[in-house]
């Protein structure tokens, strides 16, 4: 069994709900009502975008790093 490691941005919209994307699987994505829900929501999506992908042979790209930028406007 292989290991893998996605970043996830979770945010809160204008309706107090939390939304999950996983940036590196597009169309991965998820929303709840708390940061533990769509976290355990997101986990489960991740793992069967992987296996649908690696089923049907499709290839997944793996994130090299992550940064933050920070800007002033």
């Amino acid at each position: 069994m292989t290991e893998y490691e996605f970043t996830v941005i979770i945010e809160k919209d204008e309706d107090g709900r939390y939304i999950a994307v996983c940036p590196a699987l597009q169309g991965c994505y998820t929303e709840g009502t708390s940061i533990n829900e769509v976290s355990k929501l997101m986990k489960d999506a991740i793992h069967l975008h992987v296996e649908d992908r690696i089923a049907c042979e499709e290839p997944f790209y793996q994130e090299v790093d992550t940064m933050k930028i920070k800007i002033s406007v």
